[in-house]
């Protein structure tokens, strides 16, 4: 290999590590909320001949790096689309194994979440999950409630149309009451009706496998997100391409609507 071309490799591997991302984020203007749309999973199983679930498992390794990746830099707030309310159209089986891995796994880093002081949550309806696994999310909730570092928000059985919906007709209930003039009603009004509530709105969303679409996945909340998408499947997805997102994210102007 001639020697330019060997400098160069050795030049992008070098601009492609964690070490170099993380000395140059401006860790005082690291955005508050992040949300990450964990995309190919199916597909990585699918390249490797292996069955989908397989790549769910997988994509629990990922999660968790990143996870523990945002809590390092004290990121308040990390949404993670988990499982939406269209993917119970989904082959039961598939379905049935996601709902114990999701159990299983709570079990195996409810610890881990504790130590790195980890809030969970949940946006969207447990009611409609098996017993077993709805209780299991119960209690890792209220486990971990008194913790104060990084809220980790999981949309598991979440939509976003349905998730305005129910806050229409929460506001509607309150001017039908009388509470609420609808002269009154404002942005603010409905954002303080989501299940995100008291939240900021996510400055950084981040989507794997290459998909340029938001999924019905936090259609309100997004409205100026700076996306970020990239080719690599989520099993695959590391702490240098979090890194790097965040990185990029920082180079950006975002002028919401008005101009420099």
């Amino acid at each position: 290999m001639p020697s330019k071309n060997r400098e160069r490799l050795r030049k992008t591997h070098k601009e492609e590590s964690e070490d170099f991302f993380l000395k140059k984020i401006n860790f005082d203007k690291l955005p508050r909320h992040i949300a990450i749309i964990m995309d190919g999973n199916g597909r990585w199983a699918k390249k490797k001949g292996l069955p989908r679930i397989v790549g769910h498992h997988a994509g629990v390794k990922a999660t968790r790096e990143i996870v523990k990746a945002a809590a390092e830099i004290k990121i308040k707030y990390l949404t993670l689309y988990t499982f939406s309310t269209e993917n119970w159209k989904r082959p039961k089986k598939e379905v049935s194994s996601l709902m114990s891995l999701f159990k299983n796994t709570l079990k195996e880093e409810l610890g881990e979440l504790s130590e790195n002081n980890v809030r969970l949550n949940v946006l969207g309806h447990l009611e409609e999950l098996p017993d077993s696994t709805k209780k299991c999310f119960e209690n890792s909730i209220k486990a971990t409630s008194n913790n104060t570092g990084l809220v980790l928000n999981l949309a598991l059985n979440y939509g976003g149309r349905q998730e305005i919906t129910e806050a229409v007709k929460k506001i509607v209930r309150e001017v039908l009451l009388k509470n609420l003039s609808p002269d009154l009603i404002t942005p603010e009004t409905v954002a303080n009706y989501l299940y995100t509530a008291g939240m900021p709105d996510p400055e950084l969303l981040i989507r794997t496998s290459g998909e340029m679409r938001l999924s019905n996945f936090l259609p309100w909340q997004s409205t100026y997100s700076e996306l970020w998408v990239t080719e690599t499947l989520w099993p695959d997805f590391s702490r240098l391409e979090f890194f790097k997102a965040i990185y990029e994210f920082q180079q950006r102007k975002r002028r919401f609507g008005a101009i420099d």
